[in-house]
């Protein structure tokens, strides 16, 4: 498995695979090509398909600026090698990307074992906690990648909580983040915590929504998930943000195990792959500051995981807006309840987190394409 650092990374939403990728590739392909004076890029596929409402035109032309550059959308033509694929062409003169003609990237990354059970095995033989093995994998510089992560993440929520107005994209959605916070501060228990988080995972979903600076945790479009949970605890617990910090690496490694023998592309596996995942770290990481055991945890990001199976990546109007951002707030919140759920049991359970991948992936090839982020199927079939 390659460096947390890639899961956790820090860009301009709103989507991974379609904004942070795309413009990553056009950034490459200048610096290959400096003396071009105009460029064409061509979406296939998912990333054709929802490309506008991804505002993949916006990231490609930012990378090429001043330098004109013409895009074409594609969407009934897919490439072999993934859903979102691109062509870039030079004139006179994603995320992660995979290059056509390249190789695959190389397996071999810092981490020598790739599933759930043996780094419990790992955890059981040495008696240390799990965020231990990430720091042991990839020393210091994990922790401070993490550090710059997590406060890129909290100032995500607070100028979320501060944004009012309507979200850019035709839809009209108003911001609610900031009046579900106003509203949850004078709620009790248990609706206090439903609010705050709701609060916190809506900040994050709507800054990403208009193009604003995120963190992928997994991914753009589900990164509203993993900082509510934290920020929830972090207030609510009197953590340290060390203590949060240590969290992320246990809920990095939960999510770079499904990016491993799964997916995290909504246009691969569909949002099963993304909220589920993001659902599954953050109960990883609330489950860790809770006090639970290594099994526990594992239980807590199993679950988290499993009740998202078969979910549909359907954006209606190819926005990452609707069904996305609500999906963050239920994710959260759904999140703190496996952990919950889990420190009540030993850890002791039937399906195992590695299982339950292995049918996120199984699901993923048998969903149709029109549910797996290609704005055909779902609600983006049934609402015009």
């Amino acid at each position: 498995m390659h460096s947390l650092e890639e899961l956790f990374r820090i860009g301009v939403g709103p989507s991974s695979s379609h904004t942070i990728g795309p413009q990553r590739a056009a950034e490459r392909f200048l610096a290959r090509n400096p003396s071009l004076a105009r460029a064409r890029a061509t979406l296939f596929g998912s990333l054709g398909a929802t490309g506008r409402g991804h505002l993949t035109d916006r990231a490609i032309a930012r990378a090429f600026a001043p330098r004109p550059v013409e895009i074409a959308f594609r969407p009934e033509v897919t490439l072999p090698r993934h859903p979102n694929g691109m062509e870039l062409e030079a004139f006179d003169g994603g995320g992660a990307i995979l290059e056509e003609g390249e190789p695959d990237p190389p397996e071999k990354g810092p981490y020598d074992r790739t599933t759930m059970a043996a780094i419990l095995t790992w955890s059981s033989q040495t008696g240390r906690p799990l965020w231990q093995y990430a720091e042991e994998r990839e020393g210091e510089a994990l922790a401070e990648h993490l550090t710059k992560a997590w406060a890129a993440m909290r100032e995500t929520i607070e100028r979320g909580l501060h944004a009012e107005g309507v979200l850019p994209g035709g839809l009209h959605l108003p911001r609610k983040a900031r009046s579900y916070l106003l509203k949850a501060r004078r709620s009790r228990e248990p609706f206090q915590r439903s609010g705050l988080v709701s609060a916190y995972a809506l900040a994050v979903s709507e800054e990403n929504a208009s193009g604003g600076l995120v963190v992928t945790a997994p991914t753009c479009g589900s990164g509203g998930v993993v900082p509510a949970v934290l920020r929830y605890l972090l207030e609510s617990l009197g953590c340290s943000d060390l203590e949060v910090v240590r969290s992320l690496m246990t809920a990095g490694l939960v999510g770079n195990l499904v990016k491993t023998n799964a997916s995290i592309s909504g246009a691969e596996v569909g949002c099963q792959g993304e909220v589920g995942t993001a659902c599954a770290m953050a109960a990883a990481a609330a489950a860790q500051l809770l006090g639970a055991t290594p099994h526990q945890i594992e239980y807590a990001a199993e679950m988290g995981l499993e009740h998202h199976l078969g979910l549909t990546c359907d954006p209606v109007a190819g926005l990452v807006q609707i069904p996305c951002i609500e999906r963050n707030a239920f994710a959260a919140t759904r999140a703190l309840d496996c952990a919950d759920y889990a420190l009540l049991s030993d850890g002791t359970h039937l399906v195992s987190f590695d299982e339950v991948t292995a049918a996120v992936r199984q699901t993923g090839r048998d969903l149709m394409a029109a549910y797996r982020e290609t704005a055909l199927g779902g609600l983006a079939a049934v609402h015009k």
